[in-house]
């Protein structure tokens, strides 16, 4: 198996020196390109999935000094990775056969040369067993990526690869660190030393929050989540598939790989599972807030990334807390989750971004605003992001629908086997996921009704086309990868349990029982399968139904909407900007905080950018026009007090100014109560669900 994924690298390195050779050209390097790639995924995909079913294989090469031997480990958890980002590479490789086209005039030896070294470099970075060359092939993937987000040379894209470039090396250097703080204890760089080495628990939780929060930049975790919504849109929309869908996984791997195996002879830490679980939380409901707000189809998916990873961090954090709390089923149940969800996020959201690159290819805009009506003209593309949509929106019984409802049962039952404040936290971790999810169902509906239904509002939707057959190939792939999870999950459940069982070195979980779901801990049982036959059974019930009434009617189709007995036109559609409206205005507090850290993040960029140029003029001071402004922007008795002519001002007693100063107190505290925004009155809703569920846990 491992013998595979060798022959997976060495066609990438070969394809990609072929792909430059004939740059010129530029058919023959495409068709070369993708040829080549997809081969290497076929052999990468087969020998990730038969390192599922097989023992773990070590290998150690000796490098030129001590430090550089070239080890390489290949195990259950690092071949579900390479199986996920090979078939996400074969449904990238297969699109470009027909959307590279457009981008001959950018170089498509060096685009064919770049993305084969960016999928092997992932793949190196998942097997090799060594600091030093962990971190040289971390560094080779955040490159080779770079140069594909900037390949456009657009300002756009400029920009957004280089505030990627400035946090992947923030993070870089933060795992830089958390390994070279594990090597001082261990005396040596190699991944078997660490393994073997019982650390302080200083060093260790040093060593922890360092690799946490450094693959949690490579992640797009909030706080560090800003260059993701910049950087992939710029990208080309297969790259922006495989990044999404299997680079930021790199980041998963990299804390489940610190905190499980080389951190594993130490043992884990509560504090740990409660950081990722609130981190977990904060970027699960952030990222969707932030994702409403988005017009652009890309940017908007993008942002939908921020949240899947923290709806796997959630698995992932109550998975760490099991362990270090010495609860078997908890751990089991999270680390099933969060490696469930892994998965399924990196085939819907594979297939969500192919689905936005068909809609550019065929309108020349990502812009929702002025699409709509391509449904009938894309019928392909439509059915397929169609089922992507149901599948992020965890609807049943999708993909995406199985993962959560692990990652709701490893909440509550965490929930109830902690200590109050640990219940509180789980209750709110449940909270936060039950808003992510009914806000992406919103997204959703925005993201497919605005693009695809209704009228088309623009002449570039009008005369949009169906995509070539590679493109809507590789969509129909990945769809049937999001139905076969789903309606399979009986069959992956058992795979994915054992992964998780052996980062813990515990008993397998019983999660399944012939064709049902079950959550031994909260005693809770599902069945894809019969959700599956049960919708399709309601649903052609009411479709007969509805047919009837028509025919009752006489109407051959359906009628049209009623506009309060206007003639519909296309001023009244429902747009981008007026789905979620209300929700966005509630969260209107949480933009802010986005702003926040985008600004943060583009100081750090444009910091570093200056250090990085040559030295240039300063620019002129801008404190007399500040002043200047200032002055001219106050008010008019300030003015006048300044020149001395404004009215002298009686100072009040001092009992007047004490009484009067509690009742503007007392009343600034009813007013807060009772503001008469609607925003405040759901938080009183949001706080009592917590209240109550949180009292149920505790009761219990």
């Amino acid at each position: 198996m491992l013998e595979l994924i060798v022959l997976s690298l060495g066609l990438s390195c070969v394809t990609a020196v072929a792909s430059l050779i004939l740059g010129k050209a530029r058919a023959a390097s495409k068709t070369v390109a993708c040829v080549g790639g997809m081969a290497a995924a076929v052999a990468g995909a087969a020998g990730g999935i038969m390192a599922l079913f097989g023992p773990a294989v070590y290998v150690s090469l000796p490098g030129p000094m001590p430090f550089t031997d070239f080890t390489l480990l290949l195990n259950p958890l690092a071949g579900l990775l390479v199986a996920v980002i090979a078939v996400l590479a074969f449904a990238a490789w297969l699109y470009g056969l027909s959307y590279f086209d457009e981008y001959y005039d950018k170089g498509i030896g060096v685009i064919g040369f770049f993305m084969n070294l960016f999928i092997a470099s992932m793949d190196l970075v998942i097997l090799v067993d060594n600091a030093f060359w962990f971190l040289v092939f971390f560094e080779l993937m955040s490159l080779t990526s770079y140069v594909l987000v900037i390949i456009d040379q657009t300002e756009k894209s400029l920009r957004g690869g280089f505030l990627y470039l400035v946090m992947a090396h923030i993070g870089f250097l933060m795992i830089a660190l958390s390994f070279f703080t594990m090597a001082v204890s261990a005396g040596s760089l190699e991944f078997m030393d660490y393994r073997t080495c019982a650390f302080a628990p200083a060093t260790a939780t040093i060593a922890f929050v360092l690799a946490f929060f450094g693959f949690g930049a490579k992640a797009g975790m909030v706080p560090f989540h800003s260059w993701l919504p910049q950087a992939h849109p710029a990208a080309p929309s297969n790259v922006s598939a495989l990044m999404s869908g299997g680079m930021i996984k790199i980041g998963i791997f990299g804390m489940l790989k610190v905190c499980f195996d080389l951190l594993g002879a130490t043992g884990g830490q509560v504090g740990w599972g409660v950081l990722v679980i609130v981190i977990g939380a904060a970027s699960s409901v952030l990222g969707v807030v932030y994702a409403l707000g988005e017009h652009d189809l890309k940017s908007l998916l993008a942002y939908h990334s921020v949240e899947n990873i923290g709806i796997i961090l959630l698995g992932v954090g109550t998975g760490i807390y099991g362990w270090a709390a010495g609860l078997p089923w908890v751990a089991g149940i999270g680390l099933l989750a969060g490696l469930y969800h892994l998965v399924n996020h990196a085939m819907f959201k594979g297939l969500l971004f192919l689905g936005a690159g068909s809609v550019l290819h065929a309108t020349g805009t990502r812009n929702m605003e002025v699409l709509g009506g391509l449904a009938r003209l894309m019928p392909w593309t439509a059915a397929c992001f169609l089922v992507g949509s149901l599948a992020i929106s965890a609807i049943p019984p999708l993909n995406g629908f199985v993962s959560e409802w692990f990652t709701y049962q490893g909440l509550i039952g965490a929930a109830m086997e902690g200590d109050l404040f640990l219940r509180i936290v789980f209750a709110f971790a449940v909270v936060a996921l039950a808003i992510t999810g009914a806000l992406a169902v919103t997204c959703f509906v925005k993201a497919f009704g605005v693009t695809f239904l209704a009228a088309p509002r623009s002449q570039a939707a009008a005369d949009a086309h169906e995509s070539p057959a590679p493109m809507t190939a590789a969509m129909v792939l990945l769809t049937i990868a999001c139905v076969a999870l789903g309606l399979g999950a009986v069959a992956v459940t058992p795979v994915v349990s054992a992964i998780g069982a052996s980062l813990t070195l515990a008993p397998e979980l019983p999660a399944t029982a012939g064709l049902e779901l079950v959550s031994l801990g909260t005693a809770s049982v599902v069945s894809p399968l019969i959700l599956a036959v049960l919708m399709a059974a309601v649903i052609g019930a009411c479709a007969l139904v509805r047919n009837a009434a028509n025919r009752r009617a006489g109407f051959k189709e359906d009628p049209a909407p009623w506009q309060c007995g206007y003639e519909p036109d296309l001023s009244m559609e429902v747009l981008a900007s007026t789905v979620g409206a209300n929700v966005r205005a509630f969260m209107g507090p949480l933009y802010g905080i986005r702003h926040a850290v985008n600004r943060a993040g583009q100081a750090v960029a444009r910091l570093l950018e200056r250090a990085l140029s040559s030295p240039e003029d300063a620019p002129a001071s801008a404190a007399p026009a500040a002043a200047g402004a200032g002055a001219e922007g106050s008010s008019r008795y300030e003015r006048d007090l300044r020149h001395g002519i404004a009215p002298a001002e009686e100072a009040p007693s001092a009992l007047s100014t004490s009484v009067l100063s509690a009742v503007a107190s007392v009343g600034r505290w009813f007013s807060r109560l009772e503001s008469g925004d609607f925003r405040t009155y759901i938080v009183y809703i949001v706080g009592a669900l917590v209240f109550f569920l949180a009292l149920i846990i505790l009761v219990r």
